[in-house]
């Protein structure tokens, strides 16, 4: 007998789920900070995925404090350079359409809920073709408290008037999974490759390598 009530949405996060953005970002943010003497690396920005950029470039700053630009001005030059990025090289991953279709076919409803900027989430959608995919969007930019904080997935639910406890999400990184659990939902977790393994995946309910392997069958 399940422990869940019956599957009534599938949220999907954006940024490492639908396209391989983590790469775009980390070249933004090296570029961007590199230029006001940030030492940034790649092993710290692995502990800022999944959070929101203005969480992200407020670290830094407390950490490692600069002059001439303020916080919001280095926000809003890493999203700007990072929609340039995505435009010129995002693409879908494998499996997010036979993903969607799967959703779709059961009649799921479907939602986005995603640490990036509303500005940046519009673009992307619009640039892979997803866009008429998601009944609702939700960035966590208009919360008090962004990712791993359970709030984006919760008022996701409360948009598509459904339980939590009735929701799915579709994560990538370690903070977007402590949200969804957070939130009470099952979370089908698609780490990048050199993440596979991790032990702290152990509170994920399915860790796949790709979409492709995604079967909503399996999940309900």
């Amino acid at each position: 007998m399940s422990l869940h009530p019956p599957l009534a949405a599938v949220i999907f996060d954006m940024d490492g789920v639908l396209a391989d953005t983590e790469p775009l970002w980390q070249r933004a943010e090296l570029e961007i900070f590199g230029a006001l003497g940030v030492p940034l690396t790649l092993p710290m920005m692995h502990t800022t995925m999944g959070l929101r950029c203005d969480e992200v470039v407020a670290k830094w700053y407390q950490l490692y404090p600069w002059e001439g630009k303020s916080v919001t001005q280095v926000h809003d030059e890493i999203v700007a350079r990072v929609i340039a990025l995505m435009r010129a090289e995002a693409v879908l991953l494998p499996g997010v359409r036979t993903a969607i279709a799967q959703v779709q076919a059961a009649g799921l409803r479907l939602a986005l809920a995603s640490s990036s900027p509303m500005v940046l989430i519009e673009a992307m959608l619009d640039h892979l073709g997803v866009r008429d995919a998601f009944e609702i969007l939700r960035s966590a930019e208009v919360e008090t408290h962004g990712k791993p904080h359970p709030a984006v997935y919760l008022h996701t639910a409360d948009a598509l008037g459904v339980s939590p406890l009735q929701c799915l999400a579709i994560e990538d990184s370690f903070n977007g999974l402590l949200a969804a659990k957070a939130a009470r939902m099952r979370c089908v977790l698609v780490p990048a490759p050199e993440f596979w393994g991790d032990p702290r995946w152990a509170i994920a309910d399915r860790v796949l390598h790709s979409l492709e392997e995604f079967e909503l069958d399996a999940l309900r």
